[in-house]
Order: structure tokens, then C-alpha cells, then sequence
């Protein structure tokens, strides 16, 4: 007979266990078993002869769930020319820096950014990835997310209409429609896992409708429905972006996405800052998930998603911190205190409070990305965990540690995905870190030379 508790591991006596289950239950001086990398039981007085691990003045979560990011872009943070810059010239500064990008850039970008979003409590991130110089493929991202230990959800992105065509992208940096069609099915047969607890989907995520014609979009829907994987890419993210699609296809982008396949619940977009009334009810309707990306929106003057409407719609809402190069971090807990301030900044201090930002960034991401088993603590559930610890002076004098995003803190003492610690007492496990941010930082010097 198996010894279960060799794949037990108890957290024992947390503060507070925010659940984020179906009945948003909040636990105090509550225990958290863990099973095989499955939650096996959570309440109070619970025993184990596996690992423990005290939670005594700390707050347990879920782990985050950050629903778009770049993580190349990590190699890229703070350029100069890029630094005031409104989202198309921001690109075109950016584009001739990143063509000369190959697979240990990928790969070395990739480590860094998740380790910054383990750090931030992340357990589960997408990647949208849409360029491949030099060599570099999807595989690179993939890699290292094996290396770092979190649960991830990479998408095979792509540019196809240069600006020889009217896009935005060099046409050194767009690739032959056939070609990606065929590396996404080989990065789908390859990597895709779609059972429950899966450590690695993969999505087909054309990067936007101002760098890939009409027939990619089209064509990507119906491959990805074909293979059973989502879809992803921007959409609605600016004014510019709002103009182009209407001077290039004569319609706003929700039309424009509809029309082409690009609604229903296996389908999420990020940004979507601009989407009007008519939009957010399609998107309620066809359960069209949207990745909320505040940071980056208000670095690059964006603007401020309308989040508040789509919530109240019916809209399935995740946070994503976005690229490093519009963000210049990867803070999954300052996106959820972000997200608070700036609804409450467009519509009021009681538009949003502090644990329906946090519900946003884990089981509303979760949701997005089509993630049932994860998200939530909760009996039967993936055991991504984040244990936060409260006695610190970003706490001291709180009177609810339980509302992290207001008092803090802002970096996570425990990680725990698939049961497995990927961080612990605040230090990553997987990887040597200022090794890794030494050959980063080399990297980034070549490039800037």
C-alpha cells in the first residue's frame, strides 16, 4: 500500500484562507491539505504525517492567474525612445531591438519573467509570443517554464502583414501565413496537454489585426476549434487602434473579431480598454474572456477599461500584467491593486473593492483561460497556492490582512504549484537568481550595444 503522505503536505494554522471558492468563504486559523498536487481537504484541526508548513501570520490564497503577458520583452524594459512613447511608435521603437533576438534571448527573458511572477504569487500564465528571429521558437518559452516550475498556457502568436502591406511590424519580422499555420499545429501535437491539472496548454494567438490579415484570423479560428485550443490576441487596446480597424475594415474591432470567428468562450482578448456598450454585451453573450492589462493602459496612455461595466455585463475578466517594455515589471498582486485604483478613479472609491480585484486575479483568470480545476482552494482542487505572510511592515497597523491589495504585501513567502514549492521563504527553487539575472543583463548589454 502507497505511502500517502510522502505526497502529503499540510499548511497549518494560516491567519485567514481566502478560498475564492463558489462561496467566496474566508477562513480564520483554517489548514490546507495538500495530496498528490491536489487540494485534498481544507478547514480547521487538520493532521498529517507528511511536510508541514506554518502559516501562523499569514494570509493563504490561490494562486494568481496573470492571463497576458509577453515574457521576451522582459530583455527590454525601460528603452529610452521607447519610455514616452503612445502604442504604435512604442512598436516601431521596439521592433528593431527585438529582431535581433534569438533563442537564448527567448529562452533567458522567459526564466526571468517567470520568476518575477512566481515571486509576485503567480502560479499559472499565459505568454503570447509572436515573433520567432533568428531561429527562436515557441519550444524556448516552453522550456523554461518547464525549468521554473509554473503552471503555463503559451500561445503560438504571429505577424504576417508588414509595412511593405500597410502593417505596422518590418517586414524582416512577419512570416508566410502557411508557415505559422503549420508551426501551430506542430507547437499543439507537441506540447498541448489538455487533461485537468495539465501544466502546459497551448493557444493559437495571431498577434492583431493591424499585423495579420483577415484570412490568418480566420483560418487561425478554425484550426484552433479543430484542435480543441483557444484563441487570443489585442484587441481595442487605443484610439489608434480603434481608427485603424475602422478605416481598414470599415468596422469597429468587436465586429470585426465577431465576424471572423472570434467570440465564445474559448476565445479571450487582451486589453480591450476601448470596447463600447454594443461590444461588452457581445462578449457577455458569447462568454468572451478579456485579459486586463491597467499597468500597461496607463504607461502607454491607453486609457482605462471600462471593467466595471463589463463585470456588471457578464463579462469573464482575468488580469494580465502585459509585456515588461509596457509594464517594465511582472507584479501580479500590484496589477490587482492597480485594477482596484483605476476603476475606482473612473467610477467612484465603491466601484471596487479590494477582494473583488483579488477574485479577478485568480479565479476570474482562471476562468479566462478556461482553467476550472485552478483558481480557488477548494476540495478537489489543483493545489496552487499562495501563502503571503502578514507580519511584515507592509501590514503592520492593517486592520484586515485579508485585503492584500491595500496594505500589502506585495512579494510571496510561499508558492506552491501542483503541490510543488517553486518558491519558499521568498527564494525562487528552481534556478540560481542572480546567476540568471547576470546572463540577463549581459544579454540586454548586447543588445543595447
Amino acid at each position: 500500500m502507497p505511502n500517502r503522505a510522502k505526497n502529503e503536505i499540510l499548511i497549518k494554522n494560516a491567519d485567514v484562507v481566502l478560498t475564492m471558492d463558489d462561496q467566496r468563504q474566508e477562513l480564520a486559523q483554517a489548514d490546507v491539505l495538500i495530496r498528490g498536487g491536489v487540494i485534498a481537504a481544507v478547514g480547521h484541526g487538520l493532521t498529517t504525517t507528511g511536510e508541514q508548513v506554518n502559516a501562523k501570520g499569514c494570509v493563504v490564497t490561490p494562486g494568481l492567474v496573470n492571463t497576458h503577458h509577453h515574457l521576451f520583452q522582459t530583455l527590454t524594459r525601460a528603452v529610452p525612445a521607447a519610455q514616452d512613447a503612445l502604442l504604435f511608435g512604442w512598436l516601431k521603437t521596439l521592433y528593431p531591438i527585438w529582431e535581433r533576438f534569438g533563442p537564448e534571448e527567448i529562452f533567458r527573458s522567459t526564466q526571468i519573467g517567470l520568476a518575477e511572477l512566481a515571486l509576485s504569487g503567480c502560479s499559472l500564465t499565459s505568454d503570447h509570443l509572436y515573433l520567432f528571429p533568428n531561429g527562436a521558437r515557441l519550444d524556448d518559452s516552453i522550456a523554461a517554464a518547464k525549468e521554473i516550475g509554473l503552471r503555463f498556457h503559451p500561445t503560438r502568436g504571429s505577424m504576417s502583414i508588414g509595412e511593405s502591406l500597410g502593417g505596422l511590424p518590418p517586414d524582416s519580422l512577419v512570416e508566410e501565413e502557411n508557415a505559422i499555420l503549420e508551426d501551430s499545429i506542430r507547437v499543439v501535437d507537441q506540447f498541448h496537454d489538455p487533461s485537468e491539472g495539465s501544466m502546459c496548454r497551448v493557444g493559437i494567438a495571431p498577434c492583431s489585426p493591424f499585423s495579420v490579415s483577415r484570412e490568418l484570423m480566420r483560418q487561425s479560428a478554425l484550426l484552433a476549434r479543430d484542435k480543441g485550443v483557444m484563441l487570443h490576441t489585442h484587441l481595442a487596446e487605443n484610439d489608434e487602434d480603434i481608427d485603424y480597424a475602422l478605416a481598414n475594415f470599415g468596422c469597429r474591432p468587436g465586429q470585426y473579431a465577431e465576424d471572423l470567428g472570434w467570440t465564445g468562450a474559448d476565445v479571450w482578448h487582451a486589453h480591450c480598454v476601448k470596447l463600447d456598450g454594443q461590444e461588452i454585451d457581445l462578449f457577455a453573450q458569447s462568454q468572451t474572456g478579456v485579459a486586463h492589462c491597467p499597468c500597461s493602459n496607463c504607461r502607454l496612455g491607453s486609457g482605462i477599461a471600462p471593467i466595471r461595466r463589463m463585470r456588471d455585463s457578464g463579462v469573464r475578466v482575468g488580469l494580465g500584467v502585459d509585456g515588461s517594455a509596457s509594464n517594465d515589471s511582472s507584479n501580479l498582486i500590484e496589477e490587482a491593486r492597480q485594477a482596484m485604483l483605476l476603476q475606482r478613479v473612473a467610477n467612484g472609491a465603491d466601484s471596487m473593492s479590494a477582494r473583488e480585484a483579488l477574485e479577478i486575479a485568480t479565479r476570474g483568470g482562471a476562468e479566462v483561460l478556461g482553467r476550472n480545476d485552478c483558481g480557488q482552494i477548494a476540495v478537489g482542487k489543483r493545489a496552487d497556492i499562495a501563502i503571503w505572510d502578514v507580519t511584515g511592515i507592509e501590514s503592520s497597523g492593517s486592520w484586515d490582512p485579508a485585503a492584500l491589495v491595500l496594505a500589502g504585501p506585495r512579494r510571496v513567502r510561499n508558492l506552491f504549484v501542483e503541490g510543488q514549492q517553486i518558491v519558499r521563504d521568498y527564494h525562487m527553487q528552481a534556478i540560481n537568481m542572480p546567476l540568471s539575472i547576470e546572463k540577463q543583463n549581459a544579454l540586454a548589454g548586447a543588445l543595447m550595444e
